[in-house]
């Protein structure tokens, strides 16, 4: 998992603004403090999944100091910490008993999709463990 540095903004009247020195342009804003590092997180995982569509190359994090030095952000209310995923997850071989009727189906299901049993299994419980 990679982390970068979000700076936290405020102003009088205002929302909890982020931006993130590696990312010009991606910022998102928030009433409170929780919900701007909660945009922070979605915001910079849209924006990180755009360039690997887009086969642009990620930065390698800056580190705290550096920006903390930076005149660009001596008005940073706080810095937030945001993990991201690794652009590949590892991936893990299992092994797993499964009624040989409900295997048919699946791979039915799998191949009417497009998908390998695999991609199909995994999509499937995502599904079920992040319900939208």
């Amino acid at each position: 998992m990679t982390s970068y540095i979000a700076i936290l903004h405020k102003e009088s009247n205002s929302d909890f603004g982020v931006s993130f020195p590696d990312f010009p342009g991606c910022i998102t804003a928030g009433e409170s403090i929780d919900e701007a590092k909660d945009m922070a997180k979605e915001a910079l995982g849209l924006h990180i999944n755009g360039m690997i569509e887009d086969n642009e190359p990620l930065p390698v994090p800056m580190k705290l100091e550096t920006i903390m030095q930076s005149t660009e952000f001596a008005g940073a209310a706080a810095y937030l910490v945001v993990d991201v995923p690794d652009e590949k997850p590892r991936c893990v071989r299992v092994n797993i008993t499964i009624p040989e009727l409900t295997l048919k189906e699946i791979d039915t299901a799998a191949k009417k999709h497009g998908m390998s049993r695999s991609s199909f299994m995994v999509q499937a419980a995502q599904s079920a463990i992040h319900p939208q």
